[in-house]
């Protein structure tokens, strides 16, 4: 399922993606509408959207591990972040606007994976814009079902003994998941254990990285 978006291909080898070229939607519609109208009253300026754009379209994963690196390391911002996940990463910088964060943690006997049955609600500003396999109907109505079989999927095969978790993020909730901390990282710095962090760990569909990818 991770790369079923990969089945067709176009003739130079790309993804296949359908033109883009059908008439405006109402929201697309009312969009522009809207903004014409705040430029126009001097709310806003063209300037000031495209920089916003630009900061969204340059949110990455990044973003994420460095608070993961922080937890695995500050037993204090980690305590922080398991109160109130929206306030402890705005103190890093990381500002998730109104929506409610919350940090759920894997552990030997718990491991946690986030979904979102409705659409796609996602913490883009700590992990950027979602993969395509997570706006799937595939994904967002299997992981509730038959969550080991999906995690199998991609590639993570848990023992029987370990709880799976599956969280159902909301328009107003986001969730992200603080992996376990991997054997053999003891005094590292948290700029390394940061390499370790991917994408799909802080959403459950993943582990982090081998001590040994980075040797």
């Amino acid at each position: 399922m991770p790369h079923d978006h990969h089945n067709h291909l176009s003739p130079s080898g790309h993804p296949f993606r359908a033109d883009n070229d059908h008439p405006l939607s109402y929201w697309q519609t009312m969009e522009i509408a809207v903004r014409e109208l705040l430029i126009e009253k001097g709310v806003t300026t063209a300037a000031e959207i495209a920089r916003q754009i630009d900061a969204m379209d340059n949110r990455t994963p990044a973003n994420g591990a460095a608070v993961v690196a922080r937890a695995w390391t500050d037993p204090d911002f980690r305590a922080a972040l398991q109160h109130d996940a929206s306030v402890a990463t705005s103190e890093m910088g990381f500002d998730i606007g109104p929506m409610k964060l919350i940090a759920v943690e894997n552990t030997a006997d718990l491991h946690n994976i986030v979904v979102c049955t409705l659409c796609s609600c996602y913490p883009r500003n700590l992990l950027g814009l979602p993969p395509d396999w997570y706006k799937s109907r595939a994904y967002r109505s299997r992981t509730v079902r038959e969550p080991r079989r999906v995690l199998a999927e991609f590639g993570v095969t848990l023992p029987e003994t370990t709880q799976i978790r599956v969280h159902d993020s909301t328009a107003d909730m986001r969730y992200v998941v603080i992996p376990a901390r991997p054997d053999g990282t003891d005094g590292w710095s948290t700029d390394d254990l940061a390499h370790l962090v991917t994408r799909d760990s802080m959403v459950g569909t993943g582990l982090p990285k081998s001590p040994d990818a980075l040797a």
